[in-house]
């Protein structure tokens, strides 16, 4: 069953996922070369924990770390790791969930780690295009499958490819919540939309094909190809005319600018 959010609801789940994003932003200081995902993971625990909330992702269907932080070929739910070494050059998608006030937040952004490849940069822009023209089209009115079908035309426009199997969902009490968002679709199907449905909307895309396989700690996601993979994600509130967007990558934009301007290590 879809849930319909009254306006105070939505406003706890804005609070949730700001708290999100000024977490990936608090993160985004520490994404360097050299830097363990594990430290990326103690970083963000500590920060939710200091701001009155819980990590959303600990302990969720038996999940043993507050952060996803899945790096290159992994496209989702890569397990933060002491041995695993950010090096110059990566791409790693951090997927942050908080629970406050009862509520969720989930959000997600990729990070340059110190300078990527041009390709990689322009497949990071381009995931990113994706998630703002899905976003656009979450009005009331409007089907999920208006939603998918934006994303997944920008990505095979610019010649990637969606991931199908992994997809967005509705957020709320509950981490996921019917109904499930995906990536691709036809424009016109699937269940409308309504004031007050809150979903999260996250592009997969991939450099290569869109197959995927799993590692073998059962979590991790990756390209069967070996190619990188991008990975973004907003709550968004369905409204009148306009979505309503609860996360905001403006936290991490600003603290990737300043770093940028102080001539720290470049990641954006």
């Amino acid at each position: 069953m879809i849930l319909i959010k009254t306006a105070e609801e939505v406003e706890l789940l804005r609070q949730s996922n700001q708290l999100v994003s000024r977490t990936l932003a608090e993160v985004g200081r520490h994404v360097a070369p050299g830097v363990t995902t594990e430290k990326l993971d103690q970083v963000a625990e500590t920060f939710i924990r200091d701001h009155g909330a819980v990590p959303g992702f600990l302990g969720y269907q038996g999940y043993p770390k507050t952060l996803c932080t899945s790096v290159n070929a992994q496209v989702v739910h890569g397990i933060p790791s002491d041995k695993v070494v950010l090096r110059e050059g990566d791409m790693v998608s951090v997927d942050c969930g908080v629970i406050m006030n009862g509520f969720y937040g989930d959000t997600a952004y990729s990070f340059e780690v110190g300078d990527v490849s041009e390709k990689v940069r322009r497949l990071m822009t381009v995931t990113k295009e994706c998630l703002a023209l899905g976003a656009e089209q979450a009005v009331e009115g409007k089907r999920i499958g208006d939603v998918a079908q934006a994303v997944q035309h920008h990505a095979e426009q610019n010649g990637y490819s969606v991931v199908r199997e992994m997809v967005g969902h509705g957020l709320g009490k509950n981490l996921h919540e019917a109904p499930e968002v995906p990536n691709y679709g036809r424009r016109g199907s699937g269940p409308k939309l309504k004031k007050g449905m809150v979903i999260c909307i996250e592009p997969m895309i991939n450099m290569g094909r869109r197959q995927i396989s799993q590692e073998a700690d059962g979590w991790t996601i990756k390209t069967a190809d070996n190619l990188p993979s991008a990975h973004f994600e907003w709550a968004v509130a369905v409204d009148k005319g306009k979505a309503d967007i609860l996360s905001t990558f403006s936290y991490i934009e600003e603290v990737l600018l300043n770093s940028t301007a102080n001539g720290e290590t470049s990641f954006h």
